[in-house]
C-alpha cells in the first residue's frame, strides 16, 4: 500500500530526497552502490550474488596456482568435477549470507529514527497522519524499503483514509505476520545450498568409491609381480582420496554456511521483534480514539 495520491512527499522533503535524508536506501543499499537493482528489504538480487560467487571462484583457483603440487591443492584441483562445484556453490552462499548481513544493517538503522513526534502532547490520529509522513520523508527518502517504515505507512494510509484508530494495531500485527513470512522466503535459495553442497559430497564419495573399486578390479586381474600391482594400487588410493576428500570438502563447507545461516537468521527474527515494539511503543500508544470509534466500541 502507498501513501494517499494526495501527499506530496516531495514538498515535505525537497527535489533531492536521496541526498536530503539522513536514511537513504538509494544511496545506503549495498546493491543500490554496486550498481544494480536492489531487493526489498533483506532479500538479494540472485544474478549480484551470483557474480560475486562466480568471481570468488575464479579467485579461490587461481590462489592455488602458487600452491599446486600440495596436497591442499590437489583436494580441489586433482579430485574430478564435484569439487568445483561444492566451492562455487559454497562461495555463492557466502556472498548471499554477506549482502543479507549488510542489508539487515542498514535495515535495523531505522530504528534510531522516530518518525512520530516525540512531544507529549501530540496524539496520533486521522487528522496529524499527515505530520507523520512529513517527519518520515525527511528521514527516509522511500519508507516501502524499509521493513519499519513500510508497517507505519501501511497502518497510517488506512487511518487517514478510513479514521479508525482501532484498526491500526491490527494491521501493524497483520503486517508483522507478513513481514515474517517474507523473511522466511529470502533464505530458500540458503536452504538448498545447505542441502546441495553436503550432496554433493556424496556424490564425490560414489565416483571416488566407483573409481577404486574398478582400480582393485584391474589390480587383482593384473600379473602378481610386486612392482606391478603397487603401480596399480596409485589408482585404488586415488579414488579413495576423492571419495573422502570431497565428502570433507562438502561437510565443512556446509557446516560452516549453516552457523553463519542460523546467526544471521537470528538477528533478523530479532530485528523484527524490534520493529513490533516499535511500532507498539512509538505507534499504538500515541493513537488517541475518535468519537466514532468510541461510538463503535
Amino acid at each position: 500500500m502507498s501513501i494517499p495520491s494526495s501527499y506530496d512527499p516531495s514538498a515535505a522533503a525537497g527535489a533531492d530526497l536521496a541526498s536530503s535524508t539522513p536514511l537513504s536506501w538509494s544511496r545506503d543499499d549495498i546493491e543500490q552502490r554496486l550498481g544494480l537493482r536492489g531487493a526489498r528489504f533483506t532479500r538479494v538480487n540472485n544474478r549480484l550474488t551470483f557474480l560475486l560467487g562466480a568471481a570468488a571462484t575464479v579467485a579461490f583457483y587461481a590462489a592455488l596456482l602458487p600452491l599446486a603440487g600440495t596436497r591442499f591443492a590437489a583436494m580441489f584441483t586433482e579430485r574430478g568435477i564435484t569439487p568445483y562445484f561444492i566451492v562455487f556453490f559454497s562461495l555463492w552462499a557466502l556472498a548471499i549470507l554477506l549482502i543479507k548481513w549488510r542489508k539487515l544493517a542498514l535495515q535495523r538503522r531505522s530504528l534510531a529514527y522516530r518518525v512520530v513526534p516525540a512531544d507529549h502532547g501530540f496524539v496520533l490520529s486521522a487528522k496529524t497522519v499527515d505530520q507523520v509522513f512529513d517527519r518520515m520523508y525527511q528521514t527516509v527518502d522511500e519508507p516501502s524499503q524499509f521493513v519499519l517504515f513500510n508497517r507505519i505507512v501501511i497502518a497510517l494510509s488506512n487511518l487517514r483514509n478510513l479514521g479508525r484508530v482501532s484498526d491500526v494495531d491490527e494491521i501493524l500485527r497483520s503486517q508483522a505476520e507478513h513481514d515474517e513470512s517474507t523473511m522466511e522466503t529470502s533464505y530458500s535459495l540458503l536452504v538448498g545450498f545447505i542441502w546441495a553442497i553436503p550432496v554433493l559430497g556424496f556424490i564425490g564419495t560414489v565416483l571416488g568409491l566407483s573409481e577404486a573399486i574398478g582400480g582393485f578390479g584391474a589390480v587383482l586381474g593384473e600379473s602378481h609381480d610386486i612392482s606391478q600391482i603397487a603401480n596399480s594400487l596409485r589408482t585404488v588410493t586415488g579414488g579413495l582420496a576423492t571419495a573422502f576428500e570431497t565428502t570433507l570438502e562438502a561437510l565443512v563447507a556446509a557446516l560452516a554456511i549453516q552457523i553463519l545461516f542460523t546467526f544471521l537468521r537470528k538477528s533478523e527474527e530479532e530485528f523484527l521483534d524490534e520493529c513490533a515494539e516499535y511500532c507498539q511503543v512509538h505507534v499504538v500508544n500515541r493513537l488517541r480514539m475518535t468519537p466514532f470509534d468510541t461510538e463503535a466500541s
